[in-house]
């Protein structure tokens, strides 16, 4: 059965119609966007959100990560929009691009922290973990991942590993605000910094 020259003509101008809407709407949520209009945020987030998270779990491999990611994408695309010119491109290619940076953001602090492992694991009781570090983790990223990993520890591996990173304990230290043995604290300091540079690795932090 052969489409009527007329049905195919109709059908054309019916999927351009359905484009131009689109498109229609696209630009009006942007200029809303750009205007500083929250409802517009959320209708971005609800349009777009689970092509940025895909692109994220793509390359973390990882659902929460993609996750936290996704949510910065749009944080940070609300609070920086006055940088978004429509002229230079659509507005999901700005979200990825965001996206694109996020991510990038997110394996070079999961380095540092690796570095910073690393170096823990060969330091000595009377050095805080956090000293050793030649490349700084005191960025919002690298503290975001760090207390992300040590979430995963059990106590009192956890308490531990926060008060050498974040308060800039030694081991000494720990072991008396714990009232824990010296030889005790070291232990699940070597054993949880093993593992966290186990699971960096695994991640595709290190080669």
């Amino acid at each position: 059965m052969q489409t009527c020259p007329n049905e195919s003509s109709t059908s054309h101008i019916q999927a351009t119609q359905v484009l131009s809407v689109k498109e229609t709407a696209d630009l009006e949520l942007t200029e809303r966007f750009f205007a500083g209009d929250e409802s517009a945020l959320r209708d971005i987030y609800e349009r777009w959100s689970s092509l940025v998270y895909t692109i994220a779990l793509r390359s973390t491999r990882n659902p929460e990560d993609a996750a936290d990611i996704t949510q910065s994408v749009f944080i940070s695309a609300w609070k920086g929009r006055a940088g978004f010119d429509p002229n230079t491109g659509a507005l999901p290619a700005w979200l990825l691009g965001i996206c694109r940076r996020k991510i990038a953001d997110f394996y070079s602090a999961k380095a540092r922290v690796e570095i910073v492992a690393t170096q823990a694991i060969e330091s000595d009781a009377s050095q805080p973990i956090h000293q050793v570090d030649t490349v700084s983790a005191d960025t919002i990223v690298d503290r975001v991942v760090l207390a992300d990993e040590l979430g995963r520890l059990g106590d009192p591996q956890q308490k531990i590993m926060e008060l050498a990173f974040f308060n800039d304990l030694t081991h000494i230290q720990i072991a008396s605000v714990l009232d824990l043995p010296l030889g005790t604290v070291k232990s699940h300091i070597r054993r949880s910094l093993d593992r966290l540079k186990k699971r960096l690795e695994a991640t595709g932090v290190t080669p």
